[in-house]
C-alpha cells in the first residue's frame, strides 16, 4: 500500500463493509490479514464548522503526515497523502503509465 489515507462517505463505507462480509475471513488467512489491516485503522471523523477534520495521531503516523499534505479525488473516495510521498509516487507512476495505457483500451477505457 502507498501509506496514504482513504476517506469514504458513509454510504460508500457501508458498501465496502457489505462486500467484506462476504469474504472468507474464517478460512483464508490472507483475506483475514487484509481485512484486519483495513478495518483496524478505520475511524469515523466529523467535519467542524470550518470544514476540517481531525486525523487521529496513529493514522497521521501511518501516512507520514507531518507537514504538507495533498488531497486527491479517487473515484468513490478521497485520499490524503504526505506531499513528498505523493510527489515520489507521481514520479514512479509516470514510468508505468505508458505501459498500462494500452491495457486500459482493452477494458474499453
Amino acid at each position: 500500500l502507498e501509506n496514504c489515507l482513504f476517506l469514504y462517505p458513509l454510504e460508500e463505507w457501508k458498501i465496502y463493509e457489505e462486500k467484506f462480509r462476504t469474504l472468507p475471513t474464517l478460512t483464508d488467512q490472507r483475506v483475514r490479514s487484509f481485512v484486519r489491516f483495513f478495518f483496524s485503522g478505520a475511524t469515523e471523523c466529523t467535519v467542524d464548522k470550518l470544514g476540517r477534520i481531525v486525523v487521529p495521531q496513529s493514522l497521521r503516523q501511518y501516512a507520514h503526515l507531518d507537514k504538507e499534505v495533498v488531497v486527491i479525488g479517487m473515484l468513490n473516495r478521497i485520499e490524503i497523502w504526505d506531499k513528498q510521498h505523493w510527489q515520489n509516487y507521481l514520479v514512479q507512476s509516470e514510468k508505468s503509465a505508458s505501459e498500462i495505457a494500452p491495457q486500459l483500451s482493452e477494458l474499453g477505457i
